[in-house]
């Protein structure tokens, strides 16, 4: 008989797909039942039960049905606990009435999907309220909603992990101290709550689409879950409004090149070399849905600006077949949105190829506040790119130097370090 401890493959990605996929809802609904004050106790005996997989499974295999296995756990490790705190008397029979509910067997599940989906959503709200600092709200986020590790978390925000963990508990104390209620807020305060939560979402997949730090440039389980978030949001009628549906068409038009962003080692490909059949045809389909959906309302965002440029990029054909006309005339209006040095920067791209490398070096050396992206890689390898492209290999290989210095995930690095080796034959003839 197999160890434990030595998982077999098939274990051990079920469990990690049940707690990237499952171990929010979990939370959500047994935050839903012991209130919020409780929010901790909800991920700890959730994490208890994916203990329990871990020391099950290697020896009796699969169940029929893991997630409702696992809920099942959680719930029966709960009600263990509402039966011995006295924090719970109050609400004991209530509580266990509402919990002791049961399927038809074992493998069943407990609670109804749209139960579930609405007890997520709320989560996701309380995440997000104004009371909890903004640095602290995307941390919560992928804590309890994400199943992120503290490690992971402190990892994507170039943090320590002692910093994100004293981030959490503050939140989780704002929680309590605020008083903040576990609902779907209604009329103005919706509209106030939807901005934190939108950007929120936003952020989460940016972290997921972009990696600040570590071997890979792409977290596919990041990625993932911003869009079922976000999906979840807009199916919602508080959140089925055209700035939902643009936000989801841009991360699904973004995440359905993710497959062709790198190569079988992982190293990074650029736009034009990317292999435009890897692209993820009904992902950018259903994008093409939403941004339609987007279009519905009369106020248009940054979102639908930054959604309609990717959508340009999804629909042609081949790089050289790119409408970068539409695509600058689209970041021409996102400039009014945001002008933020690194939306002008994305910009000079879209210049570069309208008008030339030079054009975009001229455009990169206007940007307002440029020294803020001083530190930034992007800026030196954008600019290294148009030396390149104007047989500049001298200035080239110094920004493409640069670049590299500041590069954070492996693969940035490893395509810098190229680039800047295909300088430097160059420069030692001149």
């Amino acid at each position: 008989m197999e160890h434990p401890n030595s998982k077999p493959p098939e274990v051990s990605q079920a469990i990690e797909h049940l707690f990237r996929h499952e171990a929010g809802k979990m939370v959500a609904i047994l935050t839903g039942i012991f209130g919020l004050d409780h929010l901790t106790l909800a991920e700890d005996v959730v994490q208890e039960a994916l203990a329990r997989a871990l020391q099950t499974w290697p020896f009796y295999g699969l169940p029929d049905n893991p997630s409702a296995w696992i809920m099942r756990t959680a719930r029966n490790l709960a009600l263990d606990v509402v039966r011995r705190e006295k924090v719970f008397r109050d609400k004991e029979p209530e509580i266990t009435r509402f919990m002791d509910r049961d399927g038809s067997g074992p493998d069943t599940v407990i609670f109804p999907e749209q139960e579930i989906a609405d007890d997520r959503l709320r989560l996701l709200f309380v995440c997000c309220h104004p009371a909890i600092p903004a640095e602290a709200q995307v941390a919560l986020a992928l804590k309890t909603l994400g199943g992120f590790s503290v490690t992971e978390i402190s990892h994507a925000f170039l943090t320590t992990e002692a910093a994100i963990a004293k981030r959490l508990t503050r939140a989780k104390q704002k929680i309590r101290e605020a008083r903040i209620p576990f609902e779907i807020p209604a009329g103005e305060e919706l509209a106030r709550r939807l901005e934190g939560v939108w950007q929120s979402l936003y952020l989460i997949f940016n972290e997921g689409y972009k990696a600040s730090v570590g071997d890979k440039l792409v977290r596919e389980d990041v990625c993932a879950e911003a869009i079922r978030l976000t999906a979840l949001l807009a199916e919602h009628p508080a959140g089925n409004q055209p700035r939902t549906h643009a936000l989801l068409a841009l991360m699904l038009f973004s995440a359905a090149r993710n497959a062709a962003r790198v190569d079988d080692s992982g190293n990074l490909l650029r736009l034009k070399d990317q292999n435009r059949k890897q692209w993820n045809s009904p992902m950018i389909a259903r994008g093409l849905f939403h941004l339609a959906r987007s279009g519905a309302g009369k106020q248009i965002s940054e979102f639908h600006l930054q959604a309609a440029i990717a959508a340009c990029h999804c629909t042609a054909k081949s790089y050289n077949d790119t409408d970068w006309r539409k695509i600058l005339s689209l970041y021409d209006r996102l400039m009014k949105f945001d002008s933020s040095p690194v939306v002008a920067l994305n910009r000079t791209v879209a210049i570069a190829e309208v008008e030339g490398p030079q054009a975009g070096i001229e455009a990169v050396q206007a940007i307002p506040n440029l020294r803020e992206l001083e530190s930034y890689y992007l800026l030196h390898a954008l600019l290294g790119e148009f030396e390149s492209r104007l047989g500049n290999s001298r200035p080239a290989a110094v920004h493409f130097r640069r670049s590299l210095q500041l590069a954070q995930t492996r693969s940035e690095q490893e395509f810098l370090a190229k680039r800047l080796q295909a300088c430097e034959p160059a420069t030692q003839k001149l």
